[in-house]
């Protein structure tokens, strides 16, 4: 059946989950558009929270309210408004793509101890507010239906035009400001979901989700591959490590360097402190862009900046300086924080009398949360050797010490510093993490896990507890793939043999045979080949192992379940869904037709012209009945959305792209928009990257970079459930250097 249609069976389950589940379920509505457009299906939440606020005289407050969230919509009433029919919402707006929404753990208000989550716009200080559950559980709930709000947000802005203008005009919800005369969005909605039974439910802890497990919404599992770095820590300052990549010997080319502290502040704090343009609060700790201004902004996540500098504080007798460059920023679904940083180019700021324009070094940020009240950040850049060994080796100060490169390094420092001198920027300490599973004694997820030689001796990424082993000890990057330990081998075959019985064994199986199946790219002779891919195996992914649930422990990947037979490599005039039903598509030809399955992905990638990246997966036997991956292929698009994952990694590339792209395990369905067909002995997934802002951004970075890039991929479905543990690689795929022109033009 055709996963993309198949509404009436998702409502089925949806609805049968609200039979199980008096405290959360999900349902689409139809929602009526204006101006012209078309009904969308969206999900729609409800439930009851607290609303907490201080009044005018400086009393805490915490008053019963029904939160309703419909698309990127959020209203609040004082009654529930299906019982009370034509009430008015007290406060309305969007959940747009600056307002953040952060959970601030427990505290008491009132008698009562209650679980926090704080709205707040990183533009608009005064747009704030706070919303209250009575559990951990149920706070996550909310997170995750304002998640989903602010994704439907940004995909509005993808759509540009019409779309882009209207959302320009619409107001972030507002929680504390002057509550304004609004109107009802929507009426006549059907079922919706309900976060809470009511009032009375407030105060009693609510029952687990009703859709199934929540882990793999909630849980912050995302990091299953490493890059070949070795960092070496060279100078320690003030508490700050300078660390240098010493791996593969680079000689006299550009080195690549990170200054790496944990900072006793959220990570949102510190993006907040970074992205912060007043220049009275960057004075207090950055030495080199403390006067910035903001020249553009784009989608909520990119702007452009001006700056200017005196080098008096770094040289002598040298003019002013003056220096434009881009900031892009995002979350990760582990929660961690990106900045990337670019020299840039704008017509609102040409070069000016008296000023020397400078071209600052691209640089990255990281900010991992450690604790509620802890994070980790780390800034790395790229800068010339001269002067870099002689500081590194020498005690005494060294004319390096007045380059912009150090003074970029400082800022770490500076960072640090000034966030321990303003209590005020603090988190508060929050009892939250005594209910996560971390603090039960599980270990935290690693970030980067993939075996593909990192032996670092100095790494941001250190165990700070000294916890005896679980049942099954994580395997650890090792320094060589050739030191995989054997227990590491035999938790890869035990993974494969499980991926196995996904299929039918008491079929024979047939000889599936590549060089059967044209397509656009060639199988790569070997790594010096290019524009090619080529199979990698699991090896270098790591994926949740037997135990997981009980302790967190992941294991090297196994071979794939299925095996890559062809990639194809489209230009297209727009994205291009359904693209197996193609006559050219591999999914039509006679020998596509006699496999058992098909597994179609379909990488839709916006650029001017657009492309699809066509990857083709074949099993030898049919899929078994009742497996996880026949639930996967025939299931709702609710499940695909939750369980469709993709580990990137690269493996050859310049670095700031390795950066962007991370080496994160992501839930695709969660991050863009997905669209599932399936029919005859195929499954198809189109995977909109267009979708997200910060997707769309992260691509165009790397096909500007394509054809210097070997990047490998791998496809799995999540394991939530004890039953489909150890997880297996569905398939995986490393692209060679792939050249844009090389794409073959899709007819009509």
């Amino acid at each position: 059946m055709a996963g993309s249609g198949d509404g009436g069976n998702e409502r089925e389950v949806l609805e049968d989950s609200i039979n199980h589940s008096s405290s959360f379920s999900r349902h689409r509505y139809r929602r009526s558009m204006s101006s012209g457009e078309e009904d969308k299906g969206l999900l729609a939440f409800s439930g009851w929270v607290y609303h907490v606020g201080t009044n005018s005289i400086g009393h805490e407050y915490s008053h019963q309210r029904f939160l309703y969230v419909k698309g990127k919509y959020v209203e609040m009433y004082r009654r529930d408004p299906q019982e009370n029919p034509g009430i008015r919402p007290i406060r309305k707006g969007i959940i747009g793509p600056t307002l953040m929404v952060e959970e601030t753990g427990s505290r008491k208000v009132g008698n009562e101890e209650l679980y926090t989550i704080q709205f707040y716009n990183r533009l608009d200080e005064t747009k704030k507010g706070e919303i209250a559950c009575t559990s951990a559980e149920e706070s996550k709930k909310w997170i995750e239906a304002l998640d989903y709000a602010k994704q439907q947000a940004e995909y509005e802005l993808s759509r540009g035009g019409g779309a882009r203008n209207k959302l320009s005009l619409e107001a972030d919800i507002d929680l504390e400001g002057h509550r304004p005369r609004v109107r009802r969005y929507a009426s006549g909605l059907k079922k919706l979901i309900r976060i809470g039974g009511g009032p009375e439910l407030l105060s009693r802890s609510s029952s687990s989700l009703g859709t199934g497990s929540s882990d793999g919404d909630f849980e912050g599992e995302f990091g299953d591959a490493v890059e070949a770095h070795e960092w070496k820590c060279v100078r320690t300052i003030n508490g700050v490590r300078i660390l240098e990549d010493v791996a593969d010997g680079k000689g006299g080319k550009a080195s690549l360097v990170k200054a790496v502290a944990p900072v006793d502040a959220s990570a949102d704090t510190v993006l907040e402190v970074i992205l912060n343009l007043d220049r009275h609060k960057r004075y207090e700790w950055d030495m080199l862009t403390g006067d910035l201004e903001l020249v553009d902004s784009y989608d909520g996540n990119y702007d452009v900046v001006y700056g200017t500098y005196d080098p008096k504080y770094l040289g002598r007798w040298q003019s002013k300086r003056d220096f434009v460059f881009s900031r892009q920023w995002f979350q990760g679904q582990d929660g961690a924080y990106t900045i990337l940083q670019f020299p840039a180019a704008h017509k609102k700021r040409p070069t000016r009398n008296g000023y020397q324009r400078t071209s600052i070094k691209p640089s990255t940020w990281e900010i991992r949360s450690l604790t509620n009240e802890k994070c980790l950040v780390t800034h790395m850049l790229e800068m010339n050797t001269a002067g870099w060994g002689r500081w590194k080796k020498s005690s005494s100060c060294s004319k390096f010490e007045k380059t912009i490169p150090f003074a970029l390094l400082s800022q770490v420092a500076g960072l640090k510093e000034y966030i321990g001198a303003n209590p005020s920027l603090k988190c508060e300490p929050s009892s939250l993490a005594l209910h996560s599973k971390h603090s039960e004694g599980d270990p935290p997820d690693e970030f980067y896990d993939a075996v593909a030689g990192d032996s670092s001796s100095t790494s941001e990424d250190e165990e700070s507890d000294d916890e005896s082993e679980k049942e099954e000890k994580p395997v650890k990057p090792k320094p060589a793939p050739a030191a995989i330990s054997s227990t590491a081998l035999k938790q890869a075959s035990d993974a494969a043999e499980n991926a196995s019985k996904e299929l039918d064994l008491s079929v024979p199986p047939i000889h599936v045979d590549p060089s059967q199946f044209n397509s656009v790219l060639h199988k790569g002779k070997d790594d010096a080949d290019t524009n090619c891919w080529t199979s990698p195996g699991g090896a270098g992914f790591m994926i949740r192992g037997q135990t997981y649930l009980k302790n967190s422990a992941k294991i090297m990947g196994g071979n794939p379940l299925l095996k890559l037979i062809a990639v194809d490599w489209f230009k297209v005039d727009k994205a291009t869904d359904k693209i197996a039903l193609h006559p050219k598509s591999l999914a039509q030809s006679d020998a596509g037709k006699n496999l058992p399955f098909i597994l179609v992905i379909n990488l839709e990638i916006p650029a001017k012209p657009n492309y699809s990246l066509v990857l083709y997966y074949a099993a030898d036997r049919p899929v078994r009945k009742d497996s996880l991956l026949e639930k996967f292929a025939d299931g709702t698009d609710q499940f695909r959305d939750a369980r469709f994952k993709l580990i990137p990694s690269i493996v050859e590339g310049y670095w700031m792209v390795k950066r962007a792209v991370g080496t994160k395990a992501c839930l695709l369905g969660k991050a863009v928009t997905c669209k599932y067909f399936r029919q005859d002995n195929f499954l198809e997934i189109d995977v909109d990257i267009g979708s997200s802002s910060v997707a769309r951004s992260v691509i165009g970075l790397v096909l500007g970079y394509v054809t210097s890039l070997v990047v490998d991929l791998a496809i799995l479905i999540e394991a939530n459930e004890a039953a489909e543990l150890p997880e297996y690689i569905l398939g995986s795929v490393r692209l060679n250097r792939v050249r844009l022109e090389s794409a073959v033009p899709l007819d009509g």
